[in-house]
């Protein structure tokens, strides 16, 4: 992935090329620090993935990202921002990631690898189910049947419409190959999309999210809950 960085710190685009220089599937084509700069280095670089500060000299992130909409062919974009009130309107902009600073590089591969799996619309469908475990066994699991999963300390749990089964797949694995036929819910959890189908608040500041098929209503993290929020406004 060709990835272009967007900061108005130096100290900022600094760290965010030191966890991109980790992986060996992306190339810096550009650091920049201004919005104008960024138009520019996207017109030039043809960037697949744009790391973007939200307040920037000029142009903030969101009136980048506007412009970028209008465009045919436009990178994929991760807002990195210290400000967590902008999270609604960056998925508006059709935002594929929202990360708040400082980076955690846990975060910033699960935003890569959804932008890779957006970029490669052939890989998700995966051919229409899952692998799974039973004893010596390997069963398949069509995907239709998926209620949601989970991650444990060594396996993933796969709760379907004919019980429970272990997978070897990492959730960031399946993340990349079901692409956006999965939403993330929460650090250890995903859920078919198709399965969503609200959101209850508890008195707590908790949200949980209600599924069809299932009485299971797994945790939506605060940093999940303005793009399934989005989901399923979208949706409906």
């Amino acid at each position: 992935m060709r990835v272009l960085v967007a900061d108005d710190e130096p100290l900022a685009r600094a760290r965010l090329a030191s966890l991109l220089a980790r992986r060996s599937d992306v190339e810096v084509v550009g650091s920049v620090g201004d919005g104008d700069a960024v138009l520019a280095a996207c017109a030039s670089h043809r960037p697949d993935v744009l790391l973007l500060d939200i307040e920037m000299p000029g142009l903030s992130g969101t009136a980048v990202a506007a412009k970028l909409a209008s465009l045919p062919v436009r990178p994929q974009i991760v807002f990195c921002t210290a400000y967590e009130q902008h999270a609604l309107s960056a998925f508006e902009l059709g935002a594929t990631d929202y990360l708040l600073k400082p980076v955690r590089a846990e975060r910033l591969d699960e935003a890569l690898d959804r932008a890779a799996s957006r970029l490669a619309p052939a890989q998700p469908q995966r051919g229409g189910w899952l692998r799974a475990r039973s004893g010596g066994d390997e069963v398949r699991i069509p995907l239709a049947d998926v209620l949601l999963l989970t991650a444990g300390e060594k396996y993933v749990t796969v709760e379907h419409v004919g019980g429970a089964r272990l997978i070897d797949d990492s959730l960031r694995q399946l993340e990349v190959a079901l692409g956006e036929r999965v939403i993330r819910l929460h650090r250890n959890c995903l859920v078919p999309r198709d399965r969503l189908v609200g959101l209850r608040s508890l008195a707590d500041g908790r949200v949980l999210a209600r599924l069809a098929g299932t009485e299971s209503t797994p945790e939506v993290s605060r940093r999940n809950l303005p793009a399934v929020r989005q989901l399923l406004r979208t949706d409906a």
